[in-house]
């Protein structure tokens, strides 16, 4: 399911914070958000699964205006990983994955064995199962990030949205959470900071800047040295990566900036 949007603007305090954004995130792709600290991907992403409602503009998920939609009715569209991990809860892993089906439930409506085996599953794919009894406060950073990822998948949305995946995980899981998303059978949207994952791991990137896309499409043709320079303030090439063969961002401050 594809996702459009379509000239959105933000204000927030008379503070224009994204001005005339227009991207799609196809269908069964992943396309990544990139740019500086403060350029508006966290924002837009809060636009996207309706938490901060524009000023203008339209998000369509499939054909469905997610502000015109009954709250509900977007969550079964779209699954949600922030960075705001909630780690005083005293839930155990195994609720908080199981919160997940309350899109699909009415209210008071217990889980049934589907529900339990999609639970299962998506514990098993981000190896959570071993904390299934624990309590969410009592996890990691990196820990706590799979869980949340495990309760999108059980969601069974056919958009997952997340907001810098990649926080708090070690290098190895780092790559594991990437593998996994790049193999869903769904659409993935998702902020990034590290632009080696976003060139070797996204179909589509955008890259954002004081709140304007500047550039969008395939990655190794929109990360020019040029935009690099202009937008992250480095010099860049981006190359083959040495074991992987992906593409890979080698960068270093401009020469002017360099201590002699």
């Amino acid at each position: 399911m594809r996702v459009i949007v379509s000239a959105v603007d933000i204000d927030i305090d008379a503070h224009k914070i994204l001005d005339s954004i227009s991207f799609e995130a196809q269908s069964n792709r992943t396309t990544a958000l990139i740019g500086p600290n403060g350029s508006g991907k966290s924002t837009l992403l809060r636009a996207v699964y309706r938490a901060a409602k524009p000023t203008m503009g339209t998000v369509l998920i499939g054909d469905s205006d997610i502000w015109q939609t009954p709250a509900k009715a977007v969550a079964r569209q779209r699954a949600v990983v922030t960075q705001h991990q909630g780690a005083g809860t005293d839930f155990t892993v195994r609720e908080i994955v199981a919160m997940g089906r309350s899109p699909h439930k009415g209210y008071f409506e217990t889980d049934n064995d589907t529900d339990r085996r999609l639970i299962d599953n998506a514990m098993s794919i981000v190896h959570v199962c071993e904390f299934a009894q624990r309590p969410f406060s009592t996890l990691s950073g990196g820990e706590r990030q799979r869980v949340l990822l495990a309760r999108a998948l059980a969601q069974q949305a056919p958009v997952i949205i997340l907001d810098e995946p990649t926080n708090h995980l070690d290098v190895r899981a780092q790559f594991e959470l990437l593998d996994l998303l790049e193999n869903l059978e769904t659409t993935v949207l998702l902020a990034m900071h590290d632009l080696d994952h976003a060139l070797a791991h996204a179909d589509t990137i955008a890259v954002l800047d004081r709140g304007r896309i500047v550039a969008v499409g395939e990655p190794r043709a929109t990360l020019t040295p040029a935009l690099l320079l202009e937008v992250f303030g480095v010099d860049a090439l981006v190359i083959d990566h040495p074991i992987t063969g992906r593409p890979h961002v080698a960068m270093a401050l401009p020469h002017s900036s360099r201590h002699t």
